[in-house]
């Protein structure tokens, strides 16, 4: 299932194993974490400098897309807050990271950077953070086994085989594919926003599977319908979205399931996602694991009793 979504947003480390529960047809967190500890599926900073689960075998092409667009993005973030840090420093915290966890295997991230300091790498929180992502573009380290509570890390060579070398071109034809098949309608600026990638070669990549896709317009805009995407048996439905998902991340445009006076409830102007109830297709409150549902409108209050069965069976599944 990952593998067909291509990329499931995944900043929240406890919310992203319901991100994978809900989209199955039996969901289980026993298998999640079967699938994570094995390294079928792994958690990385990808596409638009953000935390996403993929397969295994699709990381070394993926991160061959997005890693330049995401050194030059953290290069003005450090920028803005008046650091810089050059490619040497860059190259021995690597060295270091390296180090810390080769024949580790898994190592939390709190235990990481105790051994980091001790080799010499230390900083505040915040600079340490960009030593690890800066390592996970370089291909350096990826997720470990799962953990209950914090991330953490794991060297990529250890975790994933070296798999088929791609032409960008082709990768990037490829990302197109798992985005329409598994997102469907959705508009090329839909695509673009969802990878981060240039325009041009957006455009070209959606070009080369242009005749896999069938294109409707609706109210001004051109929608895509990959052939292969499911567009039957939707049954109506109340379904626990967790923080951060994809069906509101894959899109630019969120109109169509969320009525703008109640966006703020769904998401901030500064990027944090909420949980949010989703009925018939249409986002209509927020949840909470361990608080009552709150609901936007009076008159739209859906029963979410199996709803939240559903998700407690999930986490019993691990018991």
């Amino acid at each position: 299932m990952v593998s067909w979504m291509g990329m499931l947003q995944a900043q929240e480390y406890k919310m992203m194993r319901w991100a994978v529960g809900m989209r199955l047809k039996r969901p289980s967190m026993r298998a999640f974490r079967e699938a994570y500890d094995s390294g079928r599926i792994v958690r990385s900073h990808l596409f638009r400098c953000t935390w996403q689960l993929v397969a295994a075998e699709d990381l070394r092409w993926m991160l061959a897309l997005c890693a330049d667009r995401n050194r030059s993005a953290i290069k003005g973030y450090l920028a803005y807050r008046g650091r810089t840090v050059d490619e040497r420093e860059y190259e021995r915290a690597n060295r270091l990271i390296y180090e810390s966890l080769v024949g580790r295997g898994s190592m939390r991230k709190d235990a990481l950077l105790a051994c980091l300091a001790e080799r010499g790498l230390a900083g505040d929180a915040h600079m340490m953070s960009i030593y690890l992502r800066r390592a996970e573009l370089d291909g350096i380290v990826c997720s470990g086994e799962l953990d209950n509570r914090q991330n953490t890390y794991a060297l990529v060579d250890d975790r994933i085989p070296r798999s088929c070398h791609f032409l960008r071109e082709e990768s990037v034809v490829l990302l197109a594919r798992k985005y329409f098949q598994s997102h469907s309608p959705a508009t090329f600026e839909d695509f673009v926003w969802w990878t981060n990638l240039g325009v041009g070669e957006c455009r070209d990549a959606v070009e080369g599977i242009r005749g896999e896709m069938v294109a409707e317009r609706y109210a001004g805009n051109t929608y895509f319908v990959h052939r292969d995407s499911r567009v039957r048996g939707y049954r109506k439905q109340t379904i626990l979205l967790p923080s951060y998902d994809e069906y509101l991340l894959g899109y630019k445009s969120r109109h169509h399931v969320l009525e703008e006076e109640f966006r703020h409830r769904a998401y901030s102007n500064n990027g944090l996602f909420y949980p949010v109830i989703l009925h018939d297709g249409v986002v209509v409150g927020n949840w909470h694991p361990r608080k009552e549902a709150s609901f936007f409108k009076a008159e739209v209050q859906p029963d979410i009793t199996d709803a939240f069965l559903r998700y407690r069976e999930f986490l019993d599944s691990d018991k």
